[in-house]
C-alpha cells in the first residue's frame, strides 16, 4: 500500500530533487570501491506530537558503533535489488518494521564513511501505517524511539560533540538519546532542507566519552581531524 505523504514533507522532497552529496558532506564519495549499504530515514507523525523520525540505539556490547543512535540499516546483501530493498530488509530485521507500512519517497546521494569504508545510501520514506516496533535482536539493538522533529529542532536540544580523535560534528539530545556522527549529520541537513530548522548556538560543544563508538565523520562534519579519517 502507498499513500500520499502529508504536505509538510513536500518542501523537503522539492529540495532533495537537486540535492548533491556535497550538501551533506565535505568528503568526496569514491567512484569505485567501498561497501554498499543503506539506511532508512523513516518519517512519521503522531497525534499531538507531530512529525517524527525513527531511530534505534545500538547495543553497548557491540564491537563497533556501541551504544550509538542510528537509522535502521546496514550492508547490502547480494539478493537485495537496490538500496531501497537493503534499507527495508535491515529495518525489518532490526526492529520488526513491516515494509508494507512504508512508502519510499526518495534516495539521497551516496555518502562515504571513511572509517569503515561504507558507501551509504540514505532512503527517505513516509510511514503511512505506523505500528509498534521493538529490538528484534537485543544483542545488537538496545532501544527504538520515534524522535519528534519539534524536539530535534529545539535550540535547547542542539549541540556539537568533540570526539577524542579531534572530530567535531552536530548532535541532538532528545528522549534521553545523544544522536551524533553520521546520523546527526544527515538529520541536520534534512531539517535545513525541509525548512524546519531553528537558529541555535554552535558554541555549545561537549566532549564525547572515549568509551563511545568511533565516529563516522562523513555527513554534516564541521571539523575533521586527519587521524579520524585515515
Amino acid at each position: 500500500m502507498t499513500r500520499t505523504p502529508p504536505d509538510w514533507i513536500e518542501p523537503l522532497l522539492g529540495r532533495l530533487g537537486t540535492a548533491r552529496a556535497e550538501d551533506f558532506t565535505r568528503l568526496t564519495t569514491p567512484a569505485e570501491g567501498g561497501r554498499e549499504s543503506a539506511v532508512l530515514v523513516l518519517l512519521g507523525e503522531q497525534p499531538g506530537a507531530g512529525p517524527d523520525v525513527l531511530v534505534l540505539q545500538r547495543a553497548a556490547t557491540l564491537r563497533t558503533h556501541a551504544g550509538q543512535p542510528a537509522f535502521p540499516g546496514g550492508a547490502a546483501d547480494p539478493e537485495d535489488a537496490d538500496a531501497r530493498a537493503t534499507a527495508l530488509r535491515e529495518a525489518n530485521e532490526e526492529v520488526g518494521l513491516d515494509p508494507t507500512s512504508v512508502t519510499v519517497l526518495a534516495q539521497l546521494p551516496k555518502l562515504w564513511i571513511p572509517v569503515s569504508d561504507f558507501v551509504v545510501t540514505p532512503v527517505l520514506a513516509w510511514w503511512h501505517d505506523p505500528h509498534p516496533v521493538h529490538p528484534r535482536e537485543p544483542a545488537e539493538v538496545a532501544h527504538v524511539a520515534r524522535l519528534p522533529v519539534s524536539e530535534l529542532v529545539d535550540p535547547a536540544n542542539r549541540l556539537r560533540v568533540r570526539h577524542p580523535s579531534g572530530w567535531i560534528g552536530p548532535a541532538f539530545s532528545a528522549r534521553g538519546m545523544l544522536v551524533w556522527g553520521f546520523t546527526a549529520g544527515v538529520l541536520a541537513t534534512l531539517l535545513e532542507m525541509g525548512g524546519w530548522a531553528r537558529p541555535w548556538s554552535a558554541d555549545r560543544v561537549v566532549e564525547l566519552p572515549p568509551t563511545r563508538a568511533t565516529p563516522a565523520p562523513s555527513a554534516g562534519t564541521d571539523e575533521v581531524d586527519e587521524r579520524a579519517v585515515r
